[in-house]
């Protein structure tokens, strides 16, 4: 009985400190994403990927096309070719979509690489900034919204508009993505994040 009695008077303790513990306690969310791609720099850096996703793909387009032409003649003539003739045909197209598989690769491996170069200083900025919000403002913790599971939080935790408005405004014509120096550890940090950029193509 004197034990149910402690742990009674634990538990109405808790929950007398519990609210005063938390409502000390500031979390806000970001939304990287979004942030990244209606800030100046972050336009420029999808514009210049964009660039170079389109000429990629316009290349694998034609081998592919390629391909398909030759794959098509191939099963016309497979009924008048020697055995011998009609397997040098296969293997040569076999071999012809093995490259191309493998440029797919290479150019997805470019593009991500790319992104990585260009968005890194951006990202680095966008956390200066956000720490700064954050020491500031009392916040305990800065989610950013995509990798953290944000489902939902009040519109008045979102610092994403104001993140882009504070980005922008330091960086008048300025160059995030072309060569603004980052502190190296919110740069290494920066550059494993998942791609923001890169186009798929439908």
């Amino acid at each position: 009985m004197r034990s149910k009695l402690v742990v009674l008077s634990v538990a109405l303790l808790v929950s007398l400190l519990a609210p005063r513990l938390y409502a000390d306690v500031k979390i806000a969310f970001v939304d990287l994403q979004r942030a990244l791609n209606e800030t100046e720099d972050g336009r420029r850096a999808k514009n210049q990927l964009k660039k170079l996703f389109d000429k990629r793909q316009a290349s694998l387009d034609q081998q592919q096309e390629g391909l398909k032409v030759q794959k098509e003649q191939l099963e016309r003539d497979a009924k008048i070719l020697k055995q011998d003739a009609l397997q040098k045909r296969a293997e040569e197209y076999q071999k012809k979509f093995i490259e191309l598989q493998t440029k797919y690769v290479e150019y997805q491996r470019e593009l991500a690489e790319k992104e990585a170069e260009l968005t890194k200083n951006i990202f680095a900025r966008m956390e200066t900034i956000l720490r700064r919000m954050g020491t500031g403002e009392g916040y305990a913790l800065i989610v950013d919204r995509n990798e953290g599971g944000v489902v939902w939080g009040r519109t008045d935790l979102d610092l994403t508009d104001r993140l882009i408005q504070e980005y922008n405004a330091q960086a008048p014509g300025g160059g995030g993505a072309a060569g603004n120096k980052a502190p190296a550890k919110a740069t290494k940090r920066a550059t494993k994040r998942r791609p923001y950029l890169v186009p798929h193509r439908e």
